[in-house]
């Protein structure tokens, strides 16, 4: 048998969020079949010009801390960076030294012992609620501890909980934020992703950082459609996150999300690989014909099949009972824009079929409407 014309992700619409490595997101979706739109959620303030985190590296190195907790490698080695281009490096080093210091992942030990500085402990499966658990089961009352964390903005912080339950256990926290963000300009591409979002004219938005999921939420609120958008994500437009702490500020708001077992950016792309089409894809067996529907086509006994915005929203609207007869009036409504015309659904009917090449997939119902002659749905039906 010859291999098929379309990839696993063909027909579907995914949007990248990210700011660090977006192109690659994007380079891997796209071979993999999918249509893609980037636009970067947020914006880094650049390290040597962040007053604060200057602020806090003179405080550590005035008085040493006791515990110093690394959440992530490229936060780490970020933090060192700085302080090297402000004359500090080794001074920092040599205040972190004396202290206990554990990590959250594997990434971060590397960054840590790149730097000379060996962990005592750090969790295998890279969650800061066990690194939590390990700090207060040794007791932290008293002592001073250094959070180096990635990813805050001016508005929100990733971690609010972890550090407000090491206060409450008696610790003196020093939160050290590396690469603070800004939500990207205003007007500009950013928006216009959003926008998109809570239209509906995506199947799957990607999330790389929690702080790219707040610069969405917030954007709009601004733009004041946040209830369409949280509409769309907890219905038609799927989240896919990188990890467990970057979905949190969607699950708190019951958005239904799903993640990689590995929080790497390749396996996002496999995972939104293998996923999606489960997620946003239906397949009928329709006229002799197996049929599967897709974000932007549908694919007929293996051919893709490219219809229009009219043409997949009538495909859609027959597909949502298979085998019943959909009136006129039903498929008018569904049909894109607003009109009265129940001519526009005959019209939209006869590009549909010539556009799936065999008009016995569509068939009428005398004075009553159109049906799809279902012979049995498959298991991937949804």
């Amino acid at each position: 048998m010859s291999a098929p014309d379309w990839a696993p992700l063909t027909g579907f619409r995914v949007a990248v969020t990210s700011a660090r490595r977006a192109d690659e997101l994007s380079a891997l979706l796209r071979k993999r079949g999918a249509a893609v739109t980037s636009a970067a959620a947020i914006e880094m303030v650049p390290l040597p010009d962040d007053h604060e985190l200057r602020m806090h590296t003179e405080r550590l190195i005035d008085a040493p801390p006791d515990i110093v907790i690394a959440t992530t490698g490229i936060g780490f080695r970020g933090w060192v960076a700085a302080a090297d281009g402000w004359g500090l490096a080794n001074e920092l080093i040599a205040s972190l030294r004396a202290a206990r210091i554990v990590s959250r992942g594997p990434k971060a030990t590397g960054a840590l012992r790149a730097a000379g500085l060996p962990e005592e402990w750090s969790p295998e499966s890279e969650s800061s609620r066990e690194l939590l658990q390990y700090l207060l089961e040794g007791g932290i009352a008293g002592r001073r501890i250094a959070v180096q964390l990635h990813g805050a903005t001016d508005d929100w912080d990733p971690f609010p909980e972890f550090l407000d339950r090491l206060r409450a256990a008696g610790a003196d926290v020093v939160p050290i934020r590396v690469y603070r963000w800004h939500p990207a300009p205003r007007n500009g591409d950013f928006d216009q992703l959003v926008a998109d979002i809570a239209e509906q004219k995506f199947d799957a938005v990607s999330f790389t950082s929690a702080p790219a999921v707040a610069a969405v939420l917030m954007r709009a609120a601004e733009m004041g459609i946040e209830d369409r958008l949280l509409s769309a994500l907890r219905t038609n437009v799927h989240a896919m996150c990188v990890g467990p702490v970057t979905a949190r500020p969607l699950v708190r708001l019951g958005v239904p999300t799903s993640a990689p077992e590995r929080m790497r950016l390749g396996a996002l792309a496999r995972h939104i690989t293998d996923e999606l089409p489960l997620l946003q894809s239906r397949t009928l067996q329709v006229a002799g014909h197996k049929l599967e529907i897709r974000g932007t086509c549908v694919v007929v006994d293996g051919v893709v099949k490219e219809l229009s915005p009219a043409g997949m929203a009538t495909i859609r609207a027959l597909a949502h009972r298979p085998g019943t007869v959909v009136c006129r009036a039903d498929l008018l409504r569904a049909l894109p824009g607003s009109g009265t015309d129940t001519h526009a659904v005959e019209t939209a009917v006869l590009r549909l079929r010539t556009a799936l090449g065999d008009k016995n997939i569509v068939s009428t119902v005398v004075k009553r409407g159109y049906r799809l002659p279902v012979d049995e749905p498959l298991a991937r039906a949804q």
